[in-house]
């Protein structure tokens, strides 16, 4: 009996492992993929796609990702719906640029690879169970949306910076729930795994940019 518990506890092991590093894989090159993406649409200035076209494809490739995870067709879904976010950065990289911040993109980056390597390390390291936060997380969405769609009306700047400070700690907590469900079996899909992780992280950079941007203005 304790050979058969042993040996299904190693293949959740083995299974959990899995995940993970698909996940971390699947992450790398459609991060990668959404850099190049950002750089071209900076390159040669595209338009941006406007609020609606942003709102519209991003939850309709994010639906469809989660459409298609059980299938090959997810992969080219995920970097379908990475490759647009790249493409809707582009406009406001190309603003920072302009004005002379370009050292707010590297920080904010930095920062950003910074909270995911501090999040992730916690969790692998510690594996700590971190489903409490699932009620925390909901809670956070819904102050989020409220305030996202009261600043539209008010335009207050320190509305502004509030909302984008909250975005990087939802997104920080993301994270760490996140992976804690990969390692304990919550989540047993790579793709849905990563396009949560990769949400999480192109909110952080975007908050990051927001906080750094305005503390940079003269």
């Amino acid at each position: 009996m304790d050979r058969i518990i042993s040996s299904s506890q190693q293949q959740s092991l083995i299974s959990t492992h899995k995940v993970l590093r698909n996940t971390y894989f699947l992450l790398g090159i459609t991060l990668a993929f959404s850099a190049l993406t950002a750089t071209l649409s900076t390159v040669y200035a595209l338009p941006s796609p406007g609020l609606i076209l942003m709102l519209v494809g991003f939850y309709g490739l994010m639906f469809l990702t989660h459409r298609l995870a059980n299938s090959p067709a997810g992969i080219l879904a995920a970097f379908a719906f990475t490759g647009f976010l790249g493409y809707c950065l582009g406009p406001i990289l190309s603003s920072f640029l302009a004005a002379g911040m370009g050292d707010v993109i590297a920080i904010a980056l930095g920062g950003t690879a910074l909270v995911f390597f501090c999040c992730s390390a916690y969790v692998l390291t510690t594996r700590r169970d971190m489903s409490f936060l699932g009620g925390m997380m909901m809670a956070g969405f819904v102050v989020l949306l409220v305030a996202v769609v009261a600043n539209i009306f008010l335009q207050l700047p320190a509305l502004h910076l509030a909302i984008s400070a909250l975005f990087i700690l939802f997104s920080a907590g993301a994270i760490l729930w996140e992976t804690s469900n990969i390692i304990h079996g919550g989540e047993t899909n790579y793709i849905r795994a990563t396009v949560s992780l990769y949400v999480s992280l192109y909110n952080i950079f975007v908050s990051l940019l927001s906080l750094l941007g305005f503390a940079s203005k003269d």
